[in-house]
């Protein structure tokens, strides 16, 4: 997600981490756009709606096995990243670091909560409030930082568990929820820790990458290369097998919960091969792609939010009344990439800031910020 590092001038960018972001702001729409355009119970399971062909079905695997926790688990971590970098430079130009941090999240909050009101999928909320509490543990060693993220995925993991044994004994009663409708709704105490509990999970492990030079790209190729194949190697088979296990058990609510177990402990492993393969890919000669999706990362709370405002308006609004397949969102999600990936690039030419970061920064300032480049 957005940092600090929107506020720096081109020359003084990380460009791994606007690679990063940018996929990761692209990539959570793959999830985003089932929301926007399919019944609520479609989002975690695949027989409930839009897998009418053999099409319908590879996509809507391939994004719960590639797409699905993993890309909000990016941004999260660049988040988290975000919070340490904000306030080591507010901090080196001798301002209260804690203090501007804490007030720059409120205004992160306040966008949250508008967004909450059109969309309940929104992310910006949740960081928000994580946000203190990253803060507060920022200057923990990185092993500590980074096994405390862990912690909080296998406290989600077990929770999960718990949850869908205790509901096991009324399962019958869901059954209409877990097909048709928004099971959310019965079981919204697992939600909001489900939520919660990765959100600030990933954000503490990437504060601890940024700690240790490996988010900003500072360790050797070789390195990268070895994350890459462990986390991948780990990761994919694990959240291949949760999938596995929902589809041999035809979706049944008694796994509804229970079932998302594999594709939460896989998370961590498949961002962080993720982060290497996009670290690599920075690391080649310059190029069109690459400086758009760095455009895209520099843009990415502007991207992000205008994502909800295409989908609802498109998806559920002007094709509201239409029967969606999942492949034909797949058309609408690459539509949505071409557009962000062109205009990114065409408004940073001329202007130093996304016009949502120019706000977000003028207003954490509390005055108004120059606009054009320089």
């Amino acid at each position: 997600m957005p940092s600090e590092a929107l506020a720096m001038p081109s020359s003084e960018r990380n460009s791994t981490l606007d690679a990063v972001r940018g996929v990761a702001v692209l990539g959570i729409l793959v999830m985003n756009a089932v929301s926007f355009g399919l019944p609520a119970a479609a989002y975690t399971n695949l027989d409930a709606a839009g897998s009418l062909t053999p099409l319908d079905w590879l996509v809507g695997g391939a994004g719960e096995i590639f797409a699905d926790q993993k890309f909000m688990g990016l941004f999260s971590m660049l988040f988290g990243a975000g919070i340490v970098l904000f306030a080591e430079r507010a901090a080196a130009k001798g301002r209260r670091s804690v203090l501007l941090s804490l007030w720059r999240n409120a205004l992160l909050l306040v966008m949250g909560v508008v967004h909450l009101l059109v969309w309940d999928g929104d992310v910006l909320t949740v960081y928000a409030l994580c946000a203190p509490v990253v803060l507060a543990l920022r200057r923990l060693p990185p092993k500590v930082l980074f096994a405390l993220g862990g912690a909080f995925y296998a406290a989600v993991a077990v929770i999960s568990w718990s949850v869908q044994s205790s509901l096991r004994s009324f399962s019958s009663v869901l059954i209409d929820f877990w097909h048709y409708g928004d099971y959310y709704d019965v079981v919204e105490t697992w939600f909001l820790a489900d939520y919660f509990g990765r959100a600030l999970g990933a954000m503490l492990i990437g504060v601890a990458l940024y700690r240790t030079g490996v988010m900003g790209g500072g360790k050797a190729p070789s390195f990268y290369r070895r994350m890459a194949a462990w986390g991948l190697g780990i990761g994919l088979p694990l959240s291949g097998a949760g999938l596995a296990l929902m589809a041999g058990t035809d979706f049944d609510i008694d796994w509804a919960i229970a079932g998302t177990i594999p594709n939460t402990v896989a998370t961590v492993p498949i961002c962080m091969g993720y982060l290497s393969l996009i670290g690599l890919w920075n690391r080649r000669s310059d190029s069109p792609a690459r400086r758009c999706i760095r455009a895209a990362g520099q843009m990415a709370l502007t991207n992000y939010l205008t994502q909800t405002a295409i989908g609802l308006v498109v998806l559920r609004w002007l094709l509201g009344d239409v029967s969606l397949s999942r492949s034909s969102i797949a058309v609408f999600v690459v539509s949505v990439w071409a557009l962000q990936l062109w205009w990114s690039q065409a408004w940073l030419v001329r202007f130093g800031f996304g016009p949502l970061e120019w706000l977000w920064r003028s207003a954490t300032y509390r005055r108004w910020q120059p606009l054009r480049s320089r």
